[in-house]
């Protein structure tokens, strides 16, 4: 073979060769991301049931017409197959998948269970900023409605934890849920839709951990569905970049004030709402809207709302109250989670909102935006004998957490920072806590 022939070989063969290896790095790299999309390769990643329209239908009709045991042998096919799983990976790619089944009874071991948790049945369509503020709320069939409303008038993103039981009603309820869907574009654009179906009902801090748990935002909005938003939340907090920098730090909850007109009747139609603080304190100075359940002044008076009629300042809470359960935004990374123990009426909000005010998140009250209550019946006889049960569980668990914090702060070297303050303030009201303190961390 003649010299130029050779070379002319010899390069073609070159060629290929690089061809082949860069065609084989694409190929690879495409697959692992088509293998692992979402995870992370530090600390594992969560593959979230999304849904196309094909499989979101298909789940639907399935969900409404089969069975219990065809639902069964379906969900044990799709976890032989790798579907709904989390994939845990390490900084060498080695990957553990494990059943998504098994992480949520693990991620809600306090609460009952087991519960059919399916994390966005529904799925926005909008993509949202990191910075944006999730209304972050939990649903029954009673207030589908109302769900639906809040998308259309907030129009921004919202996430819901939705609970059906697990009861003859199911199916109905579901196909109920599918239409009030399909029939509202904000639904469809704004809301994710977390759905839960089991036999347990009112267990509201679990439900309201799942809403927390898959909101998309860095900021969410801890919010009773059936509170109306009169004011353009989002304009005031982000266009104001004090109140950005607070929240980008961890350490502040923005409370919202809530109202209820006093005759009730004056709730039930939100298109007659004021939008403005000034029309707000008309109504206020007619004596005809005041504090949210005013009966029950411990659950919103640490808001001052005397100071807020006077103000248009932002402010801080100084008179806490452990029965204290304001509507709060707030950041979602670095905050507590509810306490799940407590299922049913009573003390499970002020719960929630102790264990965030122990952790060193102070309470600013934002000066011109407010709720107002959208009225509605209370099942009286539940929440009578709910309550009864969760204060004595309250007591306990505020004694609990104060230890618990107590020794973290300690033990982190906070204990003489400003982050300990909150705690110092109130546990120190409970008799016998500072000696307990003291012996426990010494």
């Amino acid at each position: 073979m003649r010299p130029e022939l050779r070379q002319a070989v010899t390069k073609l063969f070159k060629y290929l060769l690089i061809t082949y290896a860069i065609l084989s790095v694409i190929y690879t790299a495409s697959y692992l991301v088509a293998t692992y999309s979402g995870t992370s390769h530090d600390f594992g990643g969560l593959l979230p049931k999304a849904r196309d329209a094909h499989a979101e239908s298909d789940q639907q009709e399935s969900l409404s017409t089969h069975s219990n045991e065809q639902q069964h042998q379906q969900q044990e096919q799709q976890q032989q197959l790798g579907d709904h799983s989390v994939a845990w990976s390490n900084a060498h790619g080695a990957v553990q998948v494990l059943p998504e089944n098994l992480i949520m009874s693990k991620v809600f071991s306090e609460a009952m269970g087991p519960s059919n948790m399916t994390p966005y049945f529904f799925r926005a369509k909008e993509t949202f900023d990191k910075e944006d503020i999730t209304m972050s709320t939990l649903v029954t069939r009673n207030r589908f409605l109302v769900l639906s409303r809040l998308a259309s008038n907030y129009k921004g993103p919202i996430s819901a934890t939705v609970h059906v039981m697990d009861d003859e009603t199911k199916d109905e309820v579901i196909t109920e849920l599918q239409e009030l869907h399909s029939s509202n574009p904000d639904m469809q654009k704004y809301v994710d839709l977390h759905l839960i179906v089991d036999q347990y009902d009112r267990q509201f801090n679990m439900w309201r951990n799942v809403a927390k748990l898959f909101a998309r935002t860095d900021y969410i909005m801890m919010l009773d569905v059936d509170f109306h938003l009169c004011t353009d939340l989002r304009k005031s907090i982000r266009g104001n970049p004090e109140i950005m920098d607070r929240l980008r730090e961890g350490r502040t909850a923005l409370v919202v004030p809530a109202f209820e007109f006093d005759n009730l009747d004056d709730g039930n139609d939100w298109r007659t709402f004021p939008t403005k603080k000034d029309e707000l304190m008309d109504l206020v100075q007619e004596d005809k809207i005041g504090m949210f359940h005013k009966g029950w002044f411990k659950g919103h008076g640490s808001t001052n709302y005397t100071k807020w009629y006077e103000t248009d300042d932002l402010y801080k809470v100084t008179r806490y109250d452990f029965s204290y359960e304001p509507y709060i935004i707030y950041k979602k990374e670095g905050s507590p989670w509810c306490e799940e123990r407590f299922v049913g009426y009573g003390a499970n909000k002020a719960a929630c909102l102790y264990e965030i005010f122990l952790s060193g998140i102070e309470y600013w009250v934002l000066p011109n935006d407010f709720l107002i209550h959208q009225t509605h019946r209370y099942p009286e006889d539940a929440r009578r004998k709910e309550r009864q049960y969760n204060r004595k569980l309250y007591i306990n668990y505020r004694e609990e957490v104060c230890l618990r914090y107590a020794r973290k702060f300690h033990a982190s070297g906070e204990w003489h920072t400003s982050r300990a303050d909150n705690l110092k303030g109130e546990c120190e009201k409970i008799r016998g806590f500072k000696k307990t303190m003291m012996s426990t961390i010494n």
